[in-house]
């Protein structure tokens, strides 16, 4: 029986797809559970198995074009079996599909890769993440020549980069420089969205415009922190794991919420949804735009453990490599600039929750205690409320309750 192969809808913010490349070509034999396409999602690079097995009769949309979700993109059947029907059916979409052009009109794809000696297991095709592919293929490198590190030496980012630093990239010309474009006397180049640059613009409007922003700023003493960090990685010294600043603010902000539920929450309309789980995002920032991984009921993780899973996080984010269900969802998110220099800065809400905690530098300042100037390591913190959820005198009370557990590391022991 034919199976379809369909650009899911793997996200809520999901409304389009590109395909980056077809693993498996027109006419190949596929088992189910075989990787017949890759496609980038809004925030991710995810790879498409077939639900069935077959021949890969007909692919109907070509690599690098963008489709909306629902689309069509190829059918799995036996030999002799009659796919009319669903060509038919298909044939609308299909035709509304385009691909970017190059400069003689010709429909822009990946190149192929070189054929390749099997490895066990794989049918013949060489085991390798899709990133790793893409990486090789711009590089020039042939994967027959990578020795893959990974789970049954499949091959990965890290090999690449290995054999790039042994010398076998080959050389490539530096792609022409396109001709600028002209507006208004200003000439300017045109830079194509990417899928997640797409999705950032959709729910920026969706936030920014719809939700009654307002903003309450606090600064901070972060000296008995800075001691507390110090204190705790020398004692993780031999084990490996750093505590940074941003874990001790996770779990701050935790213990925070815990104590202000009502901020822990989100407007739905006729109704406000007060989370009964501490689920904190953190924003992460990409070469092409911001994913958010999202740490699931951080008020009952330990510092260690918070540490380890969002480095662990923050390096597939960074790779295109989080599962939907992995940056979606949380309950309240920080954003920190801090080791970017800024000062201070507001931050735009992100859904479904009611807040977010915008995070400055931490800088020496000159402050009164006790009616003495001294130098102390300030850090100024923003959070931005969603005013139908969230007043004033919540998230006050909220930032002053985080405060002063950041100013008395202890009182969260109590």
């Amino acid at each position: 029986m034919a199976s379809r192969i369909v650009m899911s809808k793997l996200s809520p913010t999901m409304e389009e797809g590109r395909v980056l490349k077809w693993v498996k070509q027109e006419g190949e034999s596929v088992d189910s559970g075989d990787v017949v396409v890759e496609i980038e999602t809004d925030k991710a690079t995810m790879e498409v198995e077939a639900m069935g097995s077959g021949v890969l009769r007909k692919v109907l949309v070509e690599e690098n074009a963008t489709v909306p979700t629902g689309t069509l993109l190829g059918v799995i059947a036996a030999e002799d079996e009659d796919i009319s029907s669903i060509l038919q059916e298909a044939a609308p979409a299909a035709a509304a599909t385009t691909a970017p052009a190059t400069e003689s009109g010709a429909r822009a794809a990946l190149p192929d890769q070189p054929a390749s000696p099997a490895r066990a297991g794989d049918g013949g095709r060489i085991k390798a993440s899709p990133l790793a592919r893409r990486m090789a293929s711009q590089s020039g490198i042939r994967l027959d020549q990578v020795r893959g590190s990974g789970p049954g030496g499949r091959i990965i980012k890290r090999d690449i980069e290995a054999a790039m630093g042994a010398g076998l990239a080959a050389p490539t010309a530096a792609p022409a420089t396109p001709a600028p474009e002209i507006e208004y006397d200003i000439p300017y180049q045109r830079v194509e969205l990417s899928q997640l640059r797409k999705a950032i613009a959709r729910n920026l409007v969706q936030s920014l415009g719809p939700i009654p922003h307002f903003f309450l700023t606090r600064e901070i003493d972060m000296g008995e922190v800075l001691k507390l960090r110090a204190e705790l990685n020398d004692a993780l010294l031999e084990s490996g794991v750093r505590i940074g600043v941003n874990d001790i603010l996770v779990k701050t902000a935790a213990q925070a919420l815990t104590e202000h539920p009502d901020v822990n929450a989100a407007f739905a309309g006729d109704h406000i949804r007060r989370f009964t789980r501490v689920d904190i995002g953190i924003a992460v920032a990409v070469p092409d735009g911001l994913i958010t991984p999202v740490l699931r009921d951080v008020a009952h993780m330990r510092l260690r453990e918070i540490s380890e899973a969002s480095r662990e996080m923050i390096a597939r984010a960074r790779d295109r490599k989080l599962a939907p269900e992995e940056y979606q969802g949380a309950t309240f998110t920080i954003s920190n600039l801090g080791m970017y220099g800024v000062d201070e800065f507001t931050a735009v809400i992100n859904p479904p929750a009611a807040t977010i905690l915008a995070v400055g530098a931490t800088q020496e300042r000159p402050v009164v205690v006790d009616g003495a100037v001294e130098i102390r390591p300030r850090m100024r913190v923003t959070l931005s409320c969603d005013h139908r959820a969230v007043d004033g005198a919540m998230g006050a009370e909220f930032l002053a309750t985080f405060a002063a557990m950041l100013e008395n590391p202890l009182r969260q022991l109590l």
